[in-house]
């Protein structure tokens, strides 16, 4: 089955883009690039005979209960949540070595400080994700990770609850095209990164999950130096009732 949601893309300008975070020294305050909001049919993989799978379209759903119920309180958590995405990804993906280096809690509420990404994107460009790699493991490891192949990843779960709003949505990569990409900056106080943002394109395939529970998860890549593809993702704004899909 098939949904409507609308989902915003890039523009693309001569112009260099960027989004600039902090601006004018105000805590929270964004700048961002252009953004266009079209209507696209999304397909609900939940149920269905056709699912990615990791290997060769970079993203797969599989599950993965955790014994982590509360994100939100201090960090005591994360000890026991990061060995298990290393216990989950060397299982699912074949990863010899995890650094975990990130976590983002995102509130779909309009006072949260970390809101769903509703711009369709990939989290890092090939600069972007050579640099980050870089900033974390250093100069010297980074070069070793180059040789042994290194790609970055995203695990994405629901926190606590079902996802009845903005789930997470995907573009099959076999359904983009190299134009469609384009390089955006991530202007930080401190420091500069780069991801892609994408145009918008007719011929993209869209695909989510409905109903995600928190023991469900979303492994999908983000960069591989040897070329898995990555995915363009976005939060999405299903029309009507998020749990109910209709043809488009």
């Amino acid at each position: 089955m098939s949904t409507k949601a609308t989902v915003n893309y890039h523009v693309r300008k001569d112009a260099p883009q960027a989004f600039e975070f902090d601006v004018d020294g105000v805590v929270g305050h964004l700048k961002s690039p252009e953004l266009v909001s079209i209507t696209v049919c999304v397909a609900d993989l939940r149920g269905s005979a056709l699912q990615p799978n990791f290997r060769d379209d970079g993203i797969a759903f599989v599950s993965s209960p955790s014994c982590v119920t509360d994100f939100e309180s201090g960090t005591e958590w994360q000890a026991a949540y990061e060995q298990e995405l290393d216990e989950l990804l060397k299982a699912q993906i074949g990863a010899k070595e995890v650094i975990v280096f990130d976590h983002t809690v995102r509130i779909d509420d309009s006072g949260a400080a970390r809101r769903p990404a509703r711009n369709v994107h990939n989290d890092y460009s090939r600069t972007g994700a050579e640099q980050r790699l870089v900033d974390i493991v250093g100069e010297s490891r980074a070069r070793a990770f180059h040789a042994a192949g290194f790609g970055f990843v995203n695990v994405w779960r629901p926190v606590e609850r079902v996802i009845r709003s903005s789930p997470l949505g995907f573009i099959w990569p076999r359904s983009m095209r190299p134009e469609d990409w384009m390089d955006i900056g991530l202007v930080y106080p401190d420091r500069m990164g780069q991801i892609l943002g994408v145009a918008a394109n007719p011929e993209h395939e869209w695909f989510y999950t409905s109903g995600m529970r928190p023991d469900e998860v979303t492994i999908f890549n983000i960069y591989d130096n040897r070329g898995r593809p990555h995915l363009a993702h976005s939060a999405l704004d299903l029309q009507g009732d998020a749990q109910v899909t209709s043809p488009c």
